[in-house]
């Protein structure tokens, strides 16, 4: 199974008894999907997968599932530094029903490469779904090898990896090693890293994981297909419109601006959990200023 465009990695919205709100998330789906996005992910890193429980993580995939209902394609948030709950979260997304999941490489214990190979090794053995692994060196203190990624590529249930190591080198590095084992229509790469997503396209790339694309949907995933369609000059002025607020989202900690943009939009997704804290009074200005730039607000 392949996937190409514009997936949301979306916030979790809370209530302000700090409950998963269902309804806005439910109405997010629905704002998301309306503005041309090919995918949504729920309970990734922007969803505060760190800070929400087990729980509310596999009743998000269930929302997520149920209001998407086939209209685009689903990413369940299913990584843990532990392989076990990693593999239990894998197997609910599976019998939910969603198309892939995503599984971060374990992060704060700092697995060795033949650790990462043997983690992956036994979810792909053990659930028959499309696995997505994410790699995102900033937040889990490891950045899996071009070797590793190659070999648990071959893996008949690992399909794709979201690459969010900001070395374009190591992407172009990546799809070469793809094509030189005849698997670069067997295994996909998406981009982890908004302002990465173009250059990342032009090697070897078929999309993105977005967080931009929480504020940004019709432009965000125009920038991709216009890319995708050979329309490189809309791609590169589109690249460049959505450029601050690329930068500005993560001025502060993700999903922190992500949610203070949404609430100004009116999207009311509250809060972020402690111990992240709420956006400092300068930043709000920033964002503030960007979106009127886009006429976002």
């Amino acid at each position: 199974m392949k996937f190409e465009g514009t997936a949301v990695a979306m916030v979790t919205p809370f209530t302000a008894n700090n409950e998963v709100d269902e309804e806005t998330f439910r109405s997010n789906i629905n704002f998301l999907i309306e503005n041309g996005v090919e995918g949504l992910l729920a309970a990734g890193t922007t969803g505060e997968s760190a800070t929400i429980t087990f729980d509310e993580q596999k009743k998000l995939i269930d929302i997520l599932i149920d209001e998407v209902n086939g209209r685009v394609t689903t990413f369940a948030g299913a990584g843990s530094n532990s392989t076990d709950e990693a593999l239990n979260l894998v197997k609910h997304s599976n019998d939910a029903g969603a198309d892939f999941a995503l599984v971060i490489t374990p992060y704060y214990n700092k697995p060795q490469e033949h650790g990462l190979i043997q983690h992956y090794k036994l979810i792909n053995d053990s659930v028959d779904m499309p696995i997505v692994i994410y790699n995102v060196p900033s937040r889990t203190g490891v950045d899996m090898s071009v070797d590793s990624i190659l070999e648990i590529s071959k893996l008949n249930n690992i399909v794709g990896i979201k690459e969010a190591n900001p070395n374009v080198d190591k992407t172009s590095t990546i799809y070469k090693s793809l094509i030189e084992n005849n698997l670069e229509y067997e295994f996909f790469i998406l981009s982890g890293n908004d302002d990465l997503t173009i250059p990342l396209m032009s090697v070897g790339a078929r999309g993105v994981v977005s967080v931009v694309a929480n504020v940004d949907p019709y432009r965000t995933s125009q920038m991709v297909n216009s890319f995708m369609n050979g329309n490189i000059k809309k791609a590169k002025d589109l690249h460049f419109e959505l450029y601050p607020l690329m930068k500005v989202l993560f001025i502060e900690s993700n999903p922190v601006p992500t949610k203070y943009a949404l609430n100004l939009m009116g999207k009311s997704v509250g809060h972020v959990r402690l111990p992240l804290g709420s956006l400092t009074k300068e930043h709000e200005l920033d964002i503030e200023k960007c979106l009127r730039k886009l006429d976002i607000i």
